[in-house]
Parts: C-alpha cells; sequence; structure tokens
C-alpha cells in the first residue's frame, strides 16, 4: 500500500514532478559537455547532448507509439463481443 501512497502523493504535486524531470533532463545535458569523447564510436556521439536528447525523443517515441497501438485494438469495448 505504501506505492499506492507514494503515486497519490507524487499525482497531487505533478507541476513539480515535472521541474524536477526537467531539471534532471538539464543536467545530465550540461553534464555531457564534460564529459570526455575520446572513445567515442560515432560522429553523432561527439555531438554535446546528443544522448540526453535521444533519449527524450525515444521516451516520446514509445509513448506515442504505444498510444497509438493501444487505440488500434487493443483499448476494445467491453461490449465487444455481444
Amino acid at each position: 500500500m505504501i506505492i499506492v501512497e507514494l503515486i497519490d502523493y507524487l499525482r497531487d504535486r505533478l507541476p513539480t514532478v515535472i521541474r524536477c524531470c526537467y531539471a534532471v533532463l538539464a543536467a545530465v545535458f550540461i553534464i555531457d559537455f564534460f564529459v570526455d569523447k575520446e572513445e567515442a564510436h560515432t560522429w553523432v556521439e561527439h555531438i554535446p547532448g546528443f544522448w540526453s536528447v535521444f533519449g527524450f525523443v525515444a521516451c516520446v517515441a514509445i509513448i506515442i507509439i504505444s498510444k497509438w497501438f493501444g487505440h488500434q485494438g487493443i483499448m476494445t469495448r467491453e461490449d465487444y463481443y455481444e
């Protein structure tokens, strides 16, 4: 039950949670400027913040694709077979 309480606590403070997530994303982006990139395998890995942006875009894509996939047939009406 502690998980349910935690989820309710975070849901009540959603704007703060969103700001914290943006702050973590910005921190990871800034830290990437100080990482040694001599061992990078491809040219895009030399771009500062590439993996931060790539991860954010990938998460957004997963959410959009899963919502589209759900609306295409997974989330059917309850009386579908009647």
